[in-house]
């Protein structure tokens, strides 16, 4: 028998490269969980099957296949590979194998800024790095649409992802996304190994796959059998061997697969013996050749996966669904139970034999590899992918403008003036307007975005005209697409929005250009799309996030359209700097700072969240001072300075600020010391607070914190109030500053219909509830009656 394998000069190469990638992966998370000690006794884990079924798969893409402008994300369970394949490309430390899964090591799943080695995309929450390249391929397109960065290759966005992954929502919703705007050059590559944490994938899913995908314009590759199939298929009895694999129940084809090649024989003895070719193809192969062929998947061959791999040079989206053993190559490959199985020491032991790798080496990138490691470094460092050196780009920061719009009418919401502000953006001829693209889940109008589409147009690779407006039907709103617009208009799904927000707030950084995203959504649906909100944060994307209208304020709306803990998330997650202005010049002066914030580098910036409002409010005329705009971006400034006997403040966010002047005038008749403090972000003042005492704690004394020198003049006699539409822990923290009595009021419940008036009754949030909280702090000397008199 001639072994079909042979026919590529790059084949002996790339047939070592795999071996050691399973060896080194295995090991790694042996290693981590068998021989490095473990003080605390926690669980290490790991995953050897889900990498062992992605080993010549990842082996064929790194090193034979992808280009440096390529895109990957990498399957979660499958980092070990990425690991291993990195460090043998000279990318990745010892050190840092060594401790996988320890403090400082590589991370359990490859991480853009956990990992120092090449990750793309971090992944870890299935299906968000998969529909992640799906957005990141819309956003290169969208870059090059407006002539950027045509100097540069165009590259593919790559996705290995496990089949399991596929129940996913949130992937088709993202396929959906991709039919709208003509996805291309998208790879998905599926590791079919029928097996998920808890058990055997159903039966015939790939062909729901298969229609799945059809459907949505892609062409489907099927890598069901390798050329040692190919090859015997072509042999006397192999067409009844092909049937027999294809009517083949999963669980039987897994426990056959766990058990060898004398369980192969009996059972294909058994079923072919009424075929005399069938059973001398089996005579024709010893246990371990048969085993060998049984074994010889789609997604486990060099020749049938390069052969795919090349053939799919074009620009249409392309899923492969190539057939797999979930750890393939291991003790346990099959078996149902293998997700988080470990190899024993012994088993260990003995698959260190079989690799050739002498003991001791285990670490050492080419020990046990049957050719000389001079020409294998060498095949190493002519791989396309690996050839240019450092992947990631980077791009120059924008000018935010001097003199920037500052909407002025009496009353106004921060909605509208978030609105106008970008409205009188849109106008600007400045460098960063050109650069700022807007995105929205089906609420562009309703979140104000229609003037800056209007001027900027909507995004698409070809040119649609607004039928209303060529046929002279009268419409406040321009809808015509080209590719220069800069607004994407998102179908419904809030997981999208963010999906789409991290590919563009990643441009600089994987295509070299920068963008400056902002997205609008309604407010209490941030929780639909949250998990890809942490995600997009996670790998350091930059966007903005324009959010409204919120809280109970949305009156009428009813409790389903009333968010409560949203600013508990814009406290609480990492890389976002969450704001809730009251009135629109402290929006513009965030806004402004916000434009530069997303733009630095590091834990220098980060995201930027606004929780914004419909309820319009008397606007104060004033020119906002330096000073009072950097306050603003700080998180709080003095609206009624406290006096030096003040037994009163109220600190309020947001759209309450009617209701919280209005308390402190009515108690200011009794008690002329009262203050009032405008919180316009109670996550600034919290990081900053937290900053503070951790760097007293490293011995810089002199450090204050914004929280603590507004708040350190107050008598510590003096209580605070706080209030907010929305959960009242979000300001509850303030009186730990200093120590000041507090009662925290807002919405910790689910809201309803009615008037505003009506719900900030309800709730307690209004004058007369801030009035009868504070009378409830008074001190224990006696102080006079305050009034519970509401206007």
């Amino acid at each position: 028998m001639t072994d079909p394998r042979q026919t590529d000069p790059r084949l002996p190469y790339l047939a070592e490269l795999e071996r050691k990638a399973l060896w080194l992966s295995t090991w790694m998370i042996h290693n981590a969980n068998h021989l490095r000690p473990n003080r605390d006794g926690m669980k290490v884990g790991g995953h050897q099957a889900s990498s062992a079924s992605l080993a010549t798969i990842m082996t064929a893409l790194y090193f034979g296949v992808l280009r440096p402008e390529d895109r990957v994300a990498v399957k979660p369970h499958a980092g070990p590979v990425f690991h291993a394949l990195q460090y043998l490309a000279g990318r990745q430390t010892r050190e840092k194998l060594e401790n996988f899964r320890g403090f400082g090591g590589v991370q359990s799943y490859p991480s853009r800024t956990k990992d120092t080695d090449d990750v793309d995309f971090s992944t870890g929450s299935v299906g968000l790095g998969v529909a992640q390249t799906l957005f990141g391929s819309l956003v290169r397109d969208y870059v090059r649409a407006h002539g950027w960065g045509l100097d540069r290759p165009e590259g593919r966005m790559v996705a290995l992802l496990g089949d399991a992954e596929m129940d996913e929502g949130n992937i088709f919703e993202a396929l959906m996304e991709g039919w709208k705007h003509g996805l291309r050059k998208t790879w998905w590559i599926i590791d079919y190994n029928r097996q998920s944490l808890d058990a055997v994938i159903r039966e015939g899913l790939y062909s729901r796959f298969e229609e799945i995908f059809r459907s949505f314009g892609w062409d489907v590759v099927v890598l069901k059998y390798g050329s040692l199939m190919d090859a015997a298929f072509a042999e006397a009895g192999g067409e009844r061997l092909r049937a027999w694999i294809d009517t083949a129940p999963n669980q039987l084809y897994a426990a056959l697969t766990f058990q060898g090649g004398a369980a192969w024989r009996r059972r294909l003895t058994q079923d072919l013996a009424d075929d005399a070719d069938g059973l001398a193809l089996l005579d024709r192969r010893s246990d371990d050749q048969l085993a060998e062929l049984m074994g010889n998947l789609g997604g486990h061959d060099l020749v049938n996966l390069l052969k795919a791999f090349e053939g799919a040079d074009n620009d249409r989206p392309t899923v492969f669904i190539a057939y797999t053993v979930k750890g393939y190559g291991l003790p346990l490959a099959g078996h149902k139970d293998n997700h988080s199985g470990l190899l024993t020491p012994a088993q260990t032991e003995l698959f260190r034999e079989s690799r050739g790798v002498p003991a001791g080496q285990e670490w050492e990138p080419f020990a046990g590899t049957r050719l000389a490691e001079a020409e294998l470094r060498r095949f190493i460092d002519r791989a396309p992918f690996f050839r240019e050196g450092p992947r990631l780009r980077d791009a120059a920061r924008l000018p935010v403008p001097q003199g920037f719009p500052c909407p002025r009418q009496p009353t106004l919401s921060t909605q509208a003036g978030f609105g106008m502000i970008l409205n009188d953006l849109a106008r600007s001829d400045a460098p960063i307007t050109e650069r700022i693209v807007t995105t929205s889940p089906d609420v562009t109008v309703s979140t104000n975005l229609g003037g800056w589409v209007n001027r900027r147009g909507l995004f698409a690779r070809e040119e649609l005209r607004d039928l209303f407006r060529a046929e002279r039907i009268p419409s406040t709103f321009t809808w015509d697409f080209s590719a220069q617009g800069q607004h994407i208009e998102l179908g419904i799904a809030e997981m999208n929005l963010f999906l789409l927000l991290s590919g563009l707030g990643l441009s600089h950084r994987l295509f070299g250009e920068r963008l400056i995203p902002i997205g609008t959504l309604y407010d209490p649906f941030i929780a639909r799309g949250l998990d890809a909100l942490n995600y997009a944060c996670y790998q350091d994307a930059r966007f903005i996030i324009a959010a409204t209208p919120s809280g109970v304020t949305l009156a009428p709306e009813g409790g389903a359209h009333q968010s409560i803990g949203t600013p508990l998330i814009g406290l609480s997650q990492p890389g976002l700097a969450s704001y809730e202005p009251a009135f629109v010049d402290e929006l513009s002066a965030i806004l402004a700072h916000a434009l530069d914030y997303v733009q630095r580098d590091g834990k220098a910036g980060g995201s930027v969240y606004l929780r914004l409002s419909t309820r319009g409010l008397e606007q104060p005329n004033r020119a906002l001072s330096a000073d009072l705009s950097d306050a603003i971006v700080a998180g709080a400034y003095w609206l009624r300075e406290p006096g030096p006997n003040c037994e009163v403040v109220v600190a309020y966010t947001g759209a309450v600020a009617p209701e919280a002047i209005e308390a402190v005038g009515r108690m200011a008749e009794d008690r002329r010391d009262v203050g009032l403090l405008a919180v316009t972000s109670a996550d600034r003042l919290h990081a900053g607070w937290s900053a503070a005492q951790g760097a007293r704690e490293r011995g810089e004394r002199g450090a204050e914190s914004h929280v603590e020198a507004l708040l350190g003049r107050l008598p510590r006699h003096c209580g605070l109030v706080t209030v907010i539409d929305g959960h009242p822990a979000t300001l509850g923290w303030l009186g730990s500053v200093h120590g000041h009595r507090t009662r925290a009021l807002g919405v910790a419940q689910f809201g309803q219909t009615g008037t505003v008036a009506d719900l900030y009754r309800h709730f307690g949030i209004d004058a007369r509830g801030i009035i009868a909280a504070a009378q409830g702090l008074a001190p224990e000397r006696p102080i006079r009656q305050l009034s519970l008199v509401a206007g």
